[in-house]
Parts: C-alpha cells; structure tokens; sequence
C-alpha cells in the first residue's frame, strides 16, 4: 500500500471511529421505541419501496434472511406489516405497511428528524447545508455515482463569487493528475478567466456552471469575438462523466452559438485529449491547425478546431 493510501485510510478509520460514536447515541434513542436501528431500516425500506419483497429486503439491506424473517413475522404479529400474493410468482409476495405502521412510521420519522435537529442545530445554516452535500457526496463516490440522473444537475449561467476561482483550481489539479500538466496551466486558465471577466458582455459571453449538490461539477463557456465564438472551459469533474452531461454541454453552447448568430465557433484543445476531440468531430468541429507546446507539459501538440455553423444548419 502506498503511503498517500496508507494516509487516506488512517483518516478514513478516524472518522469511522467518531461517526460510530454518533450511530450509537442515534441507536439509543430508536431503542427508546421499542425498536432496534435494523427494524427501523426494515420499516423505512418497506414503506419507500414498491413492491418490496422479503428477498429484495435482504439485498438491500445485507441481512441475513433468517434474522429478517423473525424481524417481519413481529412486524405482522404486531399490526404494522401486511402480505399480497405476487402477481407474478406465487411463491412471492409483496409487503406493505398498515395504517397502523404508517402511523408508526410517521412517529418514528419525526422522532429521527428531531434528533438529527439535535445534532446540527448550533452550525451556521450555510455548514448545515455543507454537511449534506459532503455526506452526499461521500455516498456518489462510493457508490461510483451510480445513483446519478442527468435530473439531479443544476445549470446555471450567473456567474457568482467563487466560481471563477474554483473553476481555476479544478482545470489545475485534473489536468495535473489526469496529464501531469504543470503549473503553468493553471496560469493560463486563470489569465483567460481574467480576461473574461474583465471584457464581459452578458449580450454574447456565457458560462455553464453545472452543479450537483451545491458543488460545481463541470463548466463550459463561449467568448464572442466578432462574428466568431470561442469555447473554452470544457470541463467535468472525473466521476461525473459518462452521465450525459458533457454532451448536453457541448450541444447547448452551440444552440446558443447558433442563436446569437455566430458564423463559426473555435476552440483549442491538445492531441492527449482524446474523449473530448471525439466529442467534438462528432459534434461538427473540423481540425484547422496543430503546432507544438511544451509549455504546460512535454511533448504536447496543441490543437484548434472549427465549426462553421452556415454549413452545419
């Protein structure tokens, strides 16, 4: 193991230890219902889920079907849960709650929200909203944001405080891990934002910010100059692409393009970008000229394309 892993580990450890902590004083109040945090689970599984089953119950939450069967017989015995044949296959059937578990349910949830009050109520608003989005973004990575939809992506145009800096500092570490670009990158990307913003015209600049969870994920922009656009800023966090937003990106900016009346839209790119050049001869772009550049990394051959937008109507 490494030891920037053996580091990442240790700091996972830790917060697991203090986080199990926390789980224990939530434990003991569920407990003060007369139910166990794995019957707390049960439930709420069974009252989110359509046509939930006792086998998909056990998959979902990694119980051992003997221990969920003991736990859902109670559950019947007591009036909360109740059985359908499935339609499908009659050795199945589909649980649901009773009024009496909704009603329960209903109890046992603003108990839960009460608590969780309890413990965030002395932060800031702004470091409450924070600690979700982290815990949420804790679950995307481990999860391989596989829970992602292209719905769950904010895209916005206003350009707030922050968002230039942060934008700079993501084209600096991506590049540098993904292409060992150096800092000189960084530079470049930071003096093009400089002028952006200092010759910025609402009228024929724009920026993409797309967010998720309040966090900016990836960006695009079009700089008007004359009747020509220039894109730049094609960016998106690593674990974002393949979800449909890059090419909803590309494609809006050239509508926009399009819309303002822009004959032709350029861009400069390098040859090691190899997804983002096939984004972009899908897209239309012709490759108009290459020339050598060894200022942000060695051997690098750097890139301009062009989309005449009169011959792609």
């Amino acid at each position: 193991m490494k030891n920037t892993a053996k580091k990442t580990v240790g700091l996972i450890r830790e917060f697991n230890r203090y986080y199990t902590n926390v789980l224990g004083l939530l434990d003991q109040y569920i407990l003060k219902s007369d139910f166990s945090l794995s019957e707390v689970r049960v439930l709420k599984e069974i009252e989110k889920t359509e046509n939930c089953t006792p086998k998909l119950l056990a998959e979902t939450l990694c119980m051992d079907s003997g221990y969920l069967s003991r736990i859902l017989k109670n559950f019947e015995d007591c009036g909360f849960l109740s059985r359908t044949p499935s339609p499908d296959d009659g050795r199945s059937h589909f649980l649901f709650l009773t009024e009496k578990g909704k009603k329960e349910m209903v109890e046992l949830n603003a108990r839960a929200d009460e608590q969780i009050y309890d413990l965030i109520r002395h932060l800031p608003e702004a470091d409450q909203i924070g600690l979700a989005q982290k815990m949420k973004s804790i679950e995307n990575l481990l999860t391989g944001h596989r829970n992602i939809k292209f719905e769950d992506f904010v895209i916005r145009h206003t350009i707030k405080q922050g968002d230039v800096g942060y934008l700079t500092y993501m084209h600096g570490w991506i590049y540098a891990q993904e292409y060992n670009y150096g800092a000189a990158f960084e530079g470049y990307v930071a003096k093009s934002f400089y002028e952006f913003l200092t010759n910025y015209d609402p009228e024929r600049d724009r920026l993409w910010i797309a967010e998720h969870n309040g966090e900016i994920v990836g960006s695009i922009g079009i700089v008007g100059r004359g009747d020509r656009a220039q894109l730049r800023w094609f960016l998106l966090r690593p674990g974002y692409r393949g979800v449909g937003l890059g090419k909803y990106l590309l494609n809006d900016s050239i509508e926009y393009c399009r819309r303002k009346g822009f004959r032709t839209i350029y861009l400069g790119t390098t040859g090691d970008l190899e997804t983002a050049i096939s984004m972009y001869t899908r897209a239309g772009f012709v490759k108009v000229a290459e020339k050598e550049n060894n200022s942000w990394a060695n051997n690098i051959v750097e890139l301009e394309f062009e989309l005449d937008l009169e011959k792609a109507k």
